[in-house]
């Protein structure tokens, strides 16, 4: 008879997406071999990082990792091989990740319980190149980790009492080179805001997002992990948030060129490694100015 042990564990699932398409494009045969070649790169970076597979389900891997740091810096690592790997395969895959660390029970190998459910719920999350987490595997990892980290909705889960964080852990922001602006700054004037309303409506190209209570954070900028991302070379890979808190809607740059905001009442601004409220309605540039006619402007107005 197999042992039971409890113990807290990293759960993580990681598949190959789009896998169907590959079988429609390229036949069974050199389907299957690009998913095994996808799934002996993802064991054999799991045994790297003191991982273990528990078992592979044709495109997708379960395996767990004794700590959240491990499996978060396994997780990047996944998402950094397949991407430099996978062309020389004879075609570009994408794969999707979601991890949670938490109690399960091992038994025959296997593992179960509540933390292997949510670690599905988090994969399930997460899109072409994402790697997905909850708030509570965040708190355990450490505090580089952690900056990697961006929020991006709290939402009820069966079984639980409490709503759960869902974060995403970003990769690759620094890989591509970004063309360094002028010298010089102008300073952004910190200034006390009225209490915002509930909603900022954020535009770019066509799309709308929401930021609110129900989506508290949106980021912006080159790199594809983005809600918005803006093709433009004085754009950083992960260059700026809209963050709702506490009823005002911050404006967050972690960026190499600034941030550049211009109102419709006419104020003209630029954040750089800094924070500030903005209100109203105007237009948003990644490291230049743009006008509200410019293709590359992310337009914000209050609802």
């Amino acid at each position: 008879m197999a042992m039971r042990e409890n113990r807290n564990l990293s759960i993580m699932f990681a598949d190959i997406a789009g896998s169907t398409r590959l079988y429609e494009s390229f036949g069974d045969a050199k389907a299957r071999e690009l998913t095994s070649r996808c799934i002996e790169l993802l064991t054999a970076i799991t045994n790297e990082y003191s991982g273990r597979v528990i078992k592979t389900i044709g495109d997708e891997v379960m395996c767990t990792f004794p700590s959240a740091d491990l499996a978060a810096d396994a997780s990047v690592r996944m998402q950094e091989e397949v991407n430099n790997q996978s062309p020389a395969w004879g075609h570009p895959l994408n794969i999707r990740i979601g991890f949670h660390f938490g109690e399960v029970i091992q038994e025959g190998g296997d593992v179960f319980g509540d933390a292997v459910n949510l670690a599905a719920r988090m994969a399930a999350q997460a899109k072409a190149d994402q790697i997905m987490t909850t708030g509570e595997t965040k708190e355990q990892m450490n505090r580089m980790l952690q900056m990697d980290t961006r929020l991006i909705i709290t939402t009820r889960v069966k079984g639980k009492a409490n709503p759960v964080e869902i974060y995403e852990l970003t990769w690759g922001e620094e890989e591509e080179l970004t063309i360094m602006g002028g010298p010089g700054f102008p300073a952004a004037v910190v200034q006390e805001a009225p209490v915002a309303p509930q909603v900022m409506k954020v535009t770019f190209q066509g799309r709308v997002l929401d930021v609110g209570q129900e989506l508290p954070s949106i980021t912006l900028g080159r790199g594809k992990q983005n809600h918005f991302m803006v093709p433009d070379t004085m754009a950083s890979r992960l260059h700026a948030k809209i963050e709702f808190r506490r009823g005002r809607f911050m404006l967050v740059d972690q960026s190499t060129n600034g941030t550049f905001v211009h109102t419709k009442e006419g104020e003209n601004l630029v954040i750089h490694r800094d924070e500030h409220v903005i209100q109203g309605e105007g237009v948003i540039g990644m490291g230049r100015k743009v006008t509200p006619n410019d293709p590359l402007s992310i337009h914000f107005s209050m609802e």
